[in-house]
This record gives structure tokens, C-alpha cells and sequence, in this order.
């Protein structure tokens, strides 16, 4: 067995629809279905693959506490780098620009309505 990607990732929060539309609008990503849960929640779709299952809870959110985090961050690999940061610029979207040493790669950071910090990486020459 070999892990070859992530598939997805699972988020509790208190805020559904303002997750949504940050995902959509920053992101590009696009709302799509879901099953029957019993619960609120919306699954967000990179192409045909549902990457982020938001579900919307009541009460303490669960995300862990200053001195012990349970997630610091997931990516995403990209295209179109050009055309990502300029959406961050035009939509005032606050995010930190990075080249990690030794890596052709820009990694973009920023952090959903609840706090999640999100890495959006592209090739260098992308």
C-alpha cells in the first residue's frame, strides 16, 4: 500500500453558508451534491473530486487549543498561479506568499472564516 494524494478534508463548523462562500470565491472551488446525511453540511468539489466536506455543528467547534492544534494546515497543489493571486488581490484576501528553500514551488497561505490554515502551491514556473 502507498498513500498517493488526499483525498479529502472533513470540517466542523458553526458557520456553514459564510464556509461555502469563502471556498467558492477564494478558492474556485464549486458546491456540489452530497449524501443524505442527517445532519447540515456541504461538500465543495475540485473538479469531479469532492475535497471539502463541511459539516455544521452547534456548540464548541472542536479545533483544538493554542498550545495544541489538532490540524495546522492542508494543501492543495494548483495551476494558474498568475490568475490565483490576483484573485486574492482583487477580493482583499489576506494571504502570505512563500518559496520554501530548495523547492520549485510558491505556496500561497491563508486561512478560512474559521481559522484554518490553507497552503495553495504551484510549480515555480507555473
Amino acid at each position: 500500500m502507498q498513500i498517493e494524494k488526499l483525498d479529502h478534508v472533513n470540517l466542523r463548523t458553526k458557520q456553514l453558508q459564510t464556509m461555502v462562500a469563502w471556498y467558492e470565491n477564494v478558492l474556485g472551488l464549486k458546491s456540489g451534491s452530497r449524501p443524505d446525511f442527517p445532519f447540515p453540511g456541504a461538500w465543495l468539489y475540485a473538479g469531479s473530486q469532492a475535497v471539502i466536506h463541511l459539516v455544521e455543528i452547534e456548540g464548541d467547534p472542536a479545533v483544538g487549543s493554542e498550545k495544541e492544534l489538532k490540524l495546522e494546515h492542508f494543501a492543495f497543489t494548483a495551476t494558474g498561479l498568475a490568475e490565483f493571486e490576483q484573485r486574492l488581490k482583487e477580493s482583499g484576501e489576506e494571504y502570505r506568499r512563500s518559496g520554501p528553500p530548495g523547492l520549485d514551488l510558491v505556496a500561497f497561505n491563508l486561512w478560512d472564516p474559521d481559522g484554518n490554515h490553507i497552503h495553495v502551491d504551484f510549480l515555480s514556473n507555473g
